[in-house]
């Protein structure tokens, strides 16, 4: 829930877990997007950046961070706007260009993203004028070490990404490659909770009216994973998991576990925490949690995304 309207001239458009929301900013002079979405997605993402704009060009596109359901809608919007600019956080630019996505992370975790170009990188400490208001440019190490978040300190409206949700924040991905982390987590949360938002945009789901519970419950989530780090690992595994499952939809499950244990990210999982189960074992039990948990089913010989 949100107490009051958002700044003028800022859009949301509230994705489904495949793709993060985008946040469009327009003003007389400009109009700016924030984060793409992921590829599979891109023409939903062409058609409502083009509704909203009503004729009107795309002048600049933003990426919180380059997670593949953040950007992966990059291209095409580089393709539809030609003369857009594209700012993307200064940590990964030597992998855009020239294009790694093995160090980009999208082979590792067996995702897409069609490569991309960028014109200049977005640095914490500095500033940048979006829909008519300038938003302060801070660093939101973590889920991603290079992520950054935006904040418009008139209105105190805050664009997390992936460091806050209303229910908690994203998969702390360095944590599962063996580097340290949770403490970056933490330190995150205490700069939102310095900042004092009023509203916040995440990177997924609902925008909310910041509360105080809010950041009780991702502390508490926080210090659940540090206390018993393969938990957090076996629920990264399963979001994953259910990602493909979102790209997909539905497939054969001998493909699905097929992919799954040919996918380096779950090798790594499984190796550091779980090294005593077979991996196909591993994938079979994640599974019937998913189905458990009814966000996934499984009839005959296929799985389906619920």
């Amino acid at each position: 829930m949100m107490d009051g309207p958002l700044p003028k001239g800022i859009h949301v458009f509230e994705r489904g877990w495949l793709s993060s929301n985008n946040i469009l900013f327009m003003d007389t002079q400009s109009a700016a997007l924030v984060d793409s979405g992921y590829g599979t997605h891109s023409e939903q993402t062409l058609a409502l950046v083009s509704g909203a704009l009503r004729g009107r060009r795309l002048d600049m596109l933003l990426n919180t961070h380059l997670h593949s359901d953040h950007c992966g809608g990059n291209a095409a919007l580089q393709s539809a706007h030609p003369a857009m600019r594209t700012l993307i956080p200064a940590g990964q630019s030597s992998y855009v260009s020239p294009w790694d996505p093995v160090a980009l992370t999208y082979t590792p975790t067996g995702q897409l993203c069609a490569p991309f170009r960028f014109d200049d990188v977005l640095r914490a400490g500095s500033e940048i004028q979006l829909g008519g208001h300038r938003w302060e440019i801070h660093a939101a190490p973590g889920h991603d070490p290079h992520s950054i978040i935006l904040f418009e300190p008139a209105s105190k409206t805050l664009i997390s990404a992936d460091a806050l949700w209303e229910n908690g924040f994203g998969v702390v991905f360095p944590e599962l490659e063996g580097e340290s982390a949770f403490d970056e987590v933490g330190a995150t949360l205490d700069l939102i909770e310095k900042l004092a938002p009023r509203r916040v945009i995440p990177g997924h789901g609902p925008v909310f009216s910041y509360r105080a519970d809010v950041l009780v419950h991702a502390r508490q989530r926080l210090n659940a994973f540090i206390s018993n780090p393969a938990r957090h690992a076996h629920h990264a595994a399963k979001v994953l998991l259910k990602f493909k499952l979102l790209e997909q939809q539905h497939l054969a499950f001998a493909d699905f576990s097929a992919w799954a244990a040919r996918t380096a990210y779950f090798q790594l999982i499984r190796k550091r925490f779980f090294p005593l189960i077979e991996i196909e074992d591993w994938i079979e039990q994640l599974t019937e949690e998913l189905v458990h948990s009814a966000v996934a089913s499984r009839q005959g010989l296929l799985i389906h995304n619920v």
